[in-house]
């Protein structure tokens, strides 16, 4: 299907909220109000409509009794109205030449009414109508404003105002999900830490666009990088391994895949209406298509972010350098359980760490066959003079910084002074710093701004940068498939 009917819902030139309500409570008024919003503070930029029989006026704006009732362009439609009314309403888009409906309104198969969600799509198809959804939260483009999300970004607790569902600011990572609760609780933790998010998608029933249109879409999105992914099924198998091992020679996507177990199969068919299939055949999918397959959502921001900032690692070795040995032995045990081996360092690595044990500029009692445990008395001295030496050898291929703040020989700049030899690296590198008071969210948080995903565990850094190794393994493999592909076999004599 062409890039152009998805990009509509991303880039309308007119909107119509059908369905908004005057309560403000209500999906339709929240709706509305964020596109108001969005228009005030200059960030949406189409016109606006409200659609609501019942009512003059709604904050603001003139209502209208039908979609056909409005003089401008309306190319999307927003659809917060009861499940029974909807295909009337979606008569009225098709007889306006509307090109998108977003449909919030659930009530439709997730709930066994099979029947009305066919009708839905039937009409849809009929006029040629884009549909995300039904049963979803929508689209919210941080760069264009077209919010659709009816969840209040701020509630009020004793008389003040408290963030609930905050949006995320403008960043590399889209999210495409099926889960709208999952999809909400993503943005809140986004926010939360500071993550940028480019496109955000809950589709709910999928009752036309899914995940493989989607992510069709955002491989030639300029302001998305990494694609994360939750998903309960997939209709479309073989588009989609088609799709996202195009998709994965350009940029990354991350996938977290629910419904592994019996059980977690069925609630996913009264959530959604999703059959969930075989678990391992959706891993085998990913690993087909080139998609890093995460077990948590956890995982799938970590290693987005890391996706996002970071190179592919080449095949080979990392290298971890930390001042506290215990967290390198919990990386190490982390990376080795995720199928990545930690090699000890070759002999003319180990020679010049050696020397530089003889020169008293790292513990002549570090270790340092790697993990290099600078120890509990190291400096960013030592730090950046073992940096300098990982960076530029060809053995290394990944370097992870475990750099614990809590030591009293690094000093509170440390951070500025690894991002300075950082800068000269193209290796992927990846860093950690535990804890979660006042100076360990500041250490991350400077490194973050470098471009240098930081992380509270050793584990989750591990995880942050098997994701960096196991991208460069799919995209290699990718790439010579496609070599062969392109190779036509030699005609016998």
């Amino acid at each position: 299907m062409a890039l152009k009917d998805v990009d509509v819902f991303f880039k309308p030139r007119g909107v119509a909220i059908v369905g908004a309500a005057r309560e403000s409570f209500k999906p339709g008024h929240v709706i509305l109000r964020n596109f108001l919003e969005n228009m005030i503070n200059g960030v949406f930029s189409g016109e606006l409509y409200a659609v609501n029989p019942n009512a003059d006026r709604v904050l603001g704006l003139k209502c209208y009794r039908s979609v056909k009732n409005i003089d401008g362009v309306v190319d999307l439609s927003v659809i917060a109205i009861p499940a029974k009314l909807v295909p009337g309403a979606l008569e009225e888009c098709g007889e306006k030449n509307v090109e998108g409906a977003i449909i919030i309104s659930s009530g439709f198969k997730e709930v066994g009414n099979s029947e009305l969600e066919e009708e839905v799509k039937r009409i849809s198809r009929r006029y040629g109508i884009r549909i995300i959804g039904p049963n979803c939260l929508g689209v919210y483009d941080a760069y264009t404003g077209v919010d659709t999300i009816f969840l209040q970004q701020t509630r009020t607790i004793g008389g003040s105002p408290v963030l609930a569902t905050p949006r995320p600011k403008p960043g590399p990572i889209a999210i495409i999900t099926q889960s709208g609760a999952i999809g909400a609780a993503i943005l809140d933790y986004m926010s939360g830490v500071e993550m940028g998010v480019s496109k955000f998608i809950s589709y709910g029933n999928k009752v036309d666009v899914d995940e493989v249109d989607l992510i069709d879409y955002l491989g030639n999105d300029e302001k998305t990088r990494v694609i994360a992914l939750y998903i309960e099924s997939i209709d479309r198998g073989t588009e989609f391994i088609d799709t996202a091992g195009k998709v994965s020679l350009k940029k990354p996507i991350v996938a977290m895949k629910a419904g592994k177990s019996e059980g977690g199969a069925r609630a996913a068919a009264s959530h959604t209406g999703a059959l969930a299939g075989t678990y391992r055949i959706y891993e085998a999918a990913f690993k087909q298509s080139g998609v890093v397959l995460v077990q948590t959502l956890e995982e799938l921001m970590d290693c987005a972010k890391a996706l996002a900032y970071q190179p592919p690692a080449p095949e080979g070795n990392i290298t971890i350098v930390t001042d506290g040995g215990g967290a390198g032995i919990m990386a190490v045990d982390t990376l080795e359980s995720l199928g990545v081996r930690v090699n000890t360092l070759p002999e003319d690595l180990l020679e010049r760490f050696e020397e530089m044990k003889r020169k008293n500029i790292i513990p002549v009692f570090a270790a340092i066959k790697n993990p290099i445990d600078l120890t509990g008395i190291a400096t960013v001295e030592m730090y950046t003079e073992s940096l300098k030496i990982l960076i530029q050898s060809s053995w290394v291929n990944c370097i992870l910084i475990i750099a614990l703040h809590h030591i009293p020989t690094l000093e509170g700049d440390f951070p500025d002074r690894l991002i300075e030899i950082c800068r000269e690296s193209t290796k992927p590198i990846i860093a950690c710093d535990i804890g979660e008071a006042e100076m360990s969210k500041r250490v991350r948080s400077r490194l973050e701004k470098a471009g240098i995903p930081a992380y509270q565990t050793p584990e989750r850094a591990a995880v942050a940068a098997w994701s960096l190794i196991e991208y460069g393994r799919h995209i290699r493999k990718l790439m010579v498939e496609t070599i062969m592909k392109s190779i036509k076999p030699t005609q016998k004599s």
